[in-house]
């Protein structure tokens, strides 16, 4: 960072996802000056459509994306810049709840407070084909892209503890459940778990996914099992690993879970005062794991905004 400080903003939103756009929104309607930082990437890229979002469930992300620009350009406080951030710091280390300063391709910005709202990357499991069917017929999410398998074979990826909650979601839903364990040893008590639930373990490594077409017309996958016959599936439910999206969090040195979320309190507050983040990077000790969804992203950012005011306005008491 240069020793040249740009104009204080209020607050500047990094991230311009649902939890991004919806804290901008809360901060406009208070007219708080807000920069919302979008780098034009998002997590749901992969998927054609998004679902269990109220007036949403079945749009484009990209449709959902620009209403939400479309509402934000009422409001005069807010800016949408369309540039990626780089870096981030506080203006004085020595004070760092005095202001940040963020690096982007368009020049730095500066702002008394910093919402990171950057999400996280879905690290799959290195199955072939996998990357090609993954928001699609491929999905991490039974509440989001469920029920969109309905009435077809659904398979689920792994065989690690969190299959049997899994394949209990998804057993109203599929026609018929199988868990590829893929060449790994299964826990007995998963197995026991499964095998009490009707849900076959198929043991075989998978040598690879492949596209199909169902016979009323959707989309499919053939899982390719080494040794085994294939497996016909109407859908794939898998366990990404989760990343953060951005490196800033690292940069600021914010405190992480085991999750690999950044560690938030139940006002959005992270180990740094003055950084606050809402959405997929972030986790609260209530929750046993971050809770990934379009709609749990806007209500964050909106508790993360109204966090934020509350800190400014403590500020010029």
């Amino acid at each position: 960072m240069d020793d040249h400080r740009p104009d204080l903003h209020d607050v500047i939103v990094v991230g311009a996802g649902p939890a991004g756009l919806a804290a901008a929104l809360m901060l406009g309607r208070t007219h708080r000056d807000v920069v919302v930082l979008d780098s034009g990437t998002y997590r749901n890229d992969p998927t054609d459509a998004m679902h269990n979002v109220l007036g949403f469930d079945g749009v484009a992300p990209a449709e959902f994306r620009a209403e939400a620009h479309r509402t934000l350009a009422a409001y005069d406080t807010v800016q949408l810049r369309r540039t990626a951030a780089h870096e981030v710091a506080p203006l004085d280390p020595a004070a760092p709840a005095d202001g940040f300063v963020v690096r982007t391709d368009d020049g730095d910005l500066a702002a008394r407070r910093l919402l990171l709202a950057t999400g996280v990357r879905d690290e799959l499991p290195a199955t072939p084909g996998l990357d090609a069917l993954f928001g699609t017929v491929a999905a991490h999410c039974p509440y989001c892209h469920g029920h969109e398998f309905a009435g077809s074979p659904v398979a689920i990826l792994g065989a690690g503890p969190h299959s049997p909650r899994v394949a209990g979601l998804m057993a109203r839903i599929a026609s018929r459940l199988v868990v590829l364990a893929d060449g790994a040893d299964v826990d007995p008590q998963v197995r026991a778990a499964l095998e009490a639930s009707g849900v076959t373990v198929r043991p075989e490594p998978v040598e690879r996914l492949e596209r199909t077409t169902l016979p009323d017309g959707r989309p499919g996958a053939r899982a390719v099992l080494t040794g085994g016959p294939a497996e016909e599936l109407g859908g794939l439910m898998v366990a990404p690993a989760l990343h953060q999206a951005a490196p800033f969090a690292a940069q600021l040195g914010l405190e992480l879970r085991e999750s690999g979320c950044v560690a938030v309190d139940a006002m959005a507050r992270t180990s740094l005062p003055g950084v606050l983040a809402a959405g997929d990077l972030a986790h609260t000790a209530d929750f046993p794991m971050p809770v990934s969804s379009v709609t749990a992203a806007m209500a964050a950012g909106q508790l993360a905004a109204a966090s934020v005011d509350a800190d400014l306005l403590a500020l010029v008491r």
